[in-house]
């Protein structure tokens, strides 16, 4: 804050004493005149009045600032869940600019010296900035952040239920290439709910980790939840070397699946390894010791189902 203008409180004063004119003639009565009186001249000096000072250092106190943000325009006030920063316009030597404010309150109230300001304020996924000019007295400020509320959830094709803890999602924005898009959210599970800005966002449904994979193009409307169920054509398969058909699961068996076109999918050790697939047609291998067996096998979409690879023909 600039340093308040000095004051005066004494004029500042010159003296200068006035010296009688010598006419070089003497009076008749040989008396010489008194000298002349003393003068004094006093030079005024401008004085700041003290209620202009006082007002030019109010104004680069800090003032009340009040802020606010609605979920869509003419809506409801968010009443929890935001973020506020404030910052300064001018970058610093980093090239960033300063965070001048912060609050987590749903109204946040804070004090900021006049001067212009960037408002950012989040709200789970969505967020929104907008400019702010604070002058002298209380500054109120509300911003729009057109927010829609996103629930997922993904069953297979036929509505038959996934085990919510084979289920994942995450949510991207729109695009063209994945290159193009932008991460909003990760590895979300079934039902979980995400508050983004209005829009529309790019989905993908993961069933298991390997090859069950569906995209959706999803529209979030302001002040709406959109519900979406994704549908995949993929099962749960799990697999098991036997001797005979309907016989124990033989142990210490490595496994590998293949698809069609000769494509590793899926590898692991042990007597009965399950995963999910996607629909389509596969190979298993089943090595035992030097021994490896194999079976060819096709994947619908459906109930889980058990796969058997007999050590006879």
């Amino acid at each position: 804050m600039p340093a308040p203008m000095p004051l005066f409180h004494a004029p500042v004063v010159s003296d200068q004493d006035g010296v009688p004119a010598d006419s070089g003639t003497a009076l008749p009565d040989q008396t010489q005149l008194p000298a002349e009186p003393t003068t004094r001249s006093v030079q005024t000096v401008p004085v700041t009045p003290p209620t202009a000072t006082a007002a030019i250092a109010a104004v680069t106190d800090p003032q009340p600032v009040t802020l606010s943000a609605l979920i869509t325009d003419g809506g409801s006030t968010i009443e929890q869940g935001l973020t506020w920063r404030i910052f300064e316009t001018k970058p610093d030597t980093n090239g960033q600019l300063g965070l001048a404010a912060k609050s987590d309150d749903a109204v946040a109230k804070v004090k900021l010296a006049p001067g212009n300001y960037v408002v950012h304020v989040a709200y789970g996924r969505a967020q929104a900035s907008d400019t702010l000019t604070v002058t002298e007295g209380q500054n109120d400020k509300s911003i729009i952040l057109d927010v829609g509320g996103l629930r997922l959830n993904a069953a297979i094709n036929g509505d038959v239920a996934i085990p919510i803890n084979l289920l994942h999602f995450d949510v991207f924005t729109a695009g063209q290439s994945d290159a193009d898009r932008a991460l909003v959210a990760q590895n979300l599970a079934a039902n979980d709910i995400i508050t983004v800005n209005a829009g529309t966002y790019h989905i993908i449904s993961y069933f298991g980790d390997v090859n069950a994979v569906v995209r959706a193009d999803l529209r979030v409307e302001a002040g709406q939840m959109t519900d979406a169920t994704l549908y995949h054509r993929a099962a749960q398969t799990s697999f098991k070397l036997v001797s005979e058909a309907g016989g124990e699961a033989i142990a210490d068996v490595d496994w590998t699946v293949k698809t069609a076109d000769g494509t590793s999918v899926f590898t692991n050790t042990g007597a009965f390894p399950s995963t999910v697939l996607q629909e389509g047609d596969y190979l298993v291998f089943a090595k035992r010791g030097d021994k490896v067996y194999n079976r060819a096998f096709q994947v619908q979409p459906g109930q889980p189902q058990e796969l058997e690879v007999l050590t006879t023909p």
